[in-house]
């Protein structure tokens, strides 16, 4: 799966979604830290990448209709610390099948995972 991390995660975080097989990129290999939400995710979308992120904007589903982009994935871990965040991530990255989440806003907690997905189309 290619994955985008925004500027708000760890660049620690990169090798071990690469170890779990996925083509994954982050805000900064792409000189985009400091810039606006918008352009993180135009860049994301048009790689065909799923947006990672710890910043609640990108779960506004006026801004982001599920459907409209390769998927947004919200993480809501417990702790804010780096490397508690990274594990929290890692954890669900390694054990969920994220084709599952194409197109769709995840919002994922310790508790629950809450998934909005396109609208099907008749």
């Amino acid at each position: 799966m290619k994955l985008k991390l925004d500027e708000n995660l760890s660049r620690h975080l990169k090798p071990v979604l690469v170890e779990l097989q996925h083509d994954v990129m982050t805000a900064a290999d792409e000189k985009l830290l400091s810039r606006p939400d918008t352009e993180v995710a135009r860049a994301a979308f048009r790689e065909g990448r799923m947006l990672l992120t710890l910043d609640i904007e990108f779960a506004d589903l006026r801004k982001y209709p599920p459907g409209s982009h390769p998927g947004v994935i919200l993480f809501r871990p417990r702790s804010l610390s780096p490397l508690s965040v990274n594990k929290f991530i890692a954890d669900f990255v390694g054990s969920t099948d994220l084709k599952r989440l194409a197109a769709c806003v995840a919002v994922v907690d310790p508790v629950h995972v809450r998934v909005r997905s396109p609208e099907k189309q008749t």
